[in-house]
């Protein structure tokens, strides 16, 4: 179910399946060449696709900046649906809520359909301040750019 106030929303068919979409999201060498819309990169990744396990990136800017995060997976159901959140490390641990940013938990769906694959990405946030910030970041554009790069990838 999909709330409105708390819900960033991407949602598009790809010509991928979703075992290639699977792959994208869980195989950390592939995460790498995708993952971050250029010209930023992600020279890092951990990936453990259970409940419990890590989901972790770094990634870099064309100036040097640098954004690192670490979450945990909670749902995990191969070529289906991946979740993660940044509210808590592996193993269910509650962390800090960071002095900047905001936690969200990302649901990924991935259905067969004619054409290709929905794909469907949702960021889900604590409060609608948080839902607003994340949109203002640019998630759309954003998560579209990686998303092409994903397909790109595959293609």
């Amino acid at each position: 179910m999909n709330n409105e106030t708390l819900d960033l929303i991407l949602e598009r068919v790809v010509p991928l399946v979703p075992a290639q979409l699977w792959q994208g999201w869980t195989d950390a060498t592939t995460l790498k060449k995708w993952f971050t819309p250029a010209p930023w990169i992600t020279t890092e990744a951990e990936i453990d696709p259970r409940p419990g396990g890590i989901f972790r990136t770094v990634m870099k800017g064309p100036d040097g900046e640098r954004n690192e995060g670490a979450g945990c997976v909670l749902e995990a159901i191969k070529d289906t649906r991946l979740v993660w959140t940044s509210a808590l490390l592996p193993g269910f641990i509650p962390q800090a809520r960071p002095d900047e940013g905001f936690f969200f938990t990302a649901i990924l769906e991935f259905e067969s359909v004619s054409g290709g694959t929905l794909y469907r990405a949702t960021a889900r946030h604590e409060n609608a301040v948080d839902a607003q910030a994340h949109a203002e970041m640019g998630f759309e554009t954003g998560w579209g750019a990686a998303l092409d790069q994903l397909v790109a990838l595959f293609a």
